[in-house]
């Protein structure tokens, strides 16, 4: 099985399904010969055509726009937002179309065959322009799913089941790990399900819970837990919106404890969501205070974004602190 890193994995999804599908179109802004600002997209102009692989103006709220008539005729619509900072001005194009197409209709049209990709998240020094994470803005969207990979071949599979979904998806890649995040990818086609977390590490102490690239995160707190006795159950969501409820009140109910980490700043991020709902269905099991580790509550900072991520040290105080509540 060869090794790819995320791009390349990312890139053999896209090039499956233009293959696939003789409709499907790969669009946004650099996409095309220049292979996107990350290279996502590089060598798919070149294999099918300016017709189907076609940079886009720079209006995101434009690329959304033909995004839902291409997906409504029923055309795989692959768009692209260059950084997911870039999704606001799309937000009306996204939130009150692509949701809401099928509800509107009776289900006698959809935008379906959609599928928006997004980098997004820090780590590259991008400031607070190029860093943000904005998945909880659309996971208050009924008629969206949301889907964040950790690891290469999480985003080969889960972009594929996001693409044959009968649902408009917006796939966050955590851009962090575009590069740095390499492993085994089959070449050929497979499919991760959506809505469904992936418990990553069995444990009995405490439930740690995060997606995308603070999965990494939360194993490293993980490991340095486990050097002082305290054995974690890690799990990854994979998926916002719809989210796995079931799999993560299930390990609660056995550790008792959780702590929930993501890069978005903690007021209304959507560890608030998941707190609010474990607690009103695992209340009897808990043993401590269910945990955020988050963003801070400012916009992204450029000199100081390795105070303002929830690194491995950080959730290490989180789990010690529900421990020894």
């Amino acid at each position: 099985m060869p090794k790819m890193n995320m791009l390349h994995a990312i890139n053999s999804a896209l090039d499956i399904t233009m293959a696939e599908h003789p409709q499907a179109c790969i669009f946004g802004e650099d996409v095309g010969y220049f292979g996107g600002v990350f290279r996502a997209t590089s060598g798919l102009q070149e294999k099918y055509g300016s017709h189907r692989v076609f940079n886009t103006p720079l209006t995101e709220q434009g690329i959304m726009g033909f995004a839902n008539g291409l997906a409504a005729f029923g055309a795989p619509a692959l768009a692209e937002i260059q950084f997911a900072d870039y999704i606001f001005p799309a937000f009306d194009q996204i939130v009150n179309e692509s949701a809401k197409f099928r509800y509107r209709s009776g289900n006698e049209f959809d935008v379906g065959n959609l599928t928006i990709r997004t980098p997004y998240g820090g780590g590259i020094a991008g400031g607070l322009y190029h860093s943000q994470s904005p998945e909880a803005y659309f996971a208050h969207t009924p008629g969206l799913k949301i889907v964040v990979p950790r690891n290469p071949y999480q985003a080969k599979g889960l972009l594929r089941a996001s693409i044959k979904d009968d649902n408009p998806v917006i796939f966050f890649e955590p851009k962090r790990l575009y590069r740095a995040s390499t492993g085994e990818v089959p070449e050929e086609d497979y499919s991760i399900e959506l809505g469904k977390a992936e418990v990553v590490t069995q444990g009995t102490d405490v439930t740690l819970l995060a997606w995308g690239a603070q999965m990494e995160i939360i194993e490293d707190a993980a490991k340095r837990a486990s050097e002082q006795g305290i054995i974690c159950e890690v799990i990854d969501l994979r998926s916002i919106l719809p989210w796995d409820m079931e799999t993560i009140a299930e390990s609660v109910t056995k550790t008792g404890r959780l702590v929930v980490s993501h890069e978005a700043p903690i007021t209304n991020g959507f560890g608030a969501e998941i707190a609010a709902t474990i607690q009103q269905e695992c209340f009897l099991h808990l043993e401590s205070p269910i945990l955020r580790v988050c963003g801070l509550d400012t916009p992204y900072p450029l000199a100081l974004e390795k105070e303002y991520v929830p690194d491995a040290l950080k959730v290490l105080a989180a789990i010690k602190q529900s421990v020894e509540f």
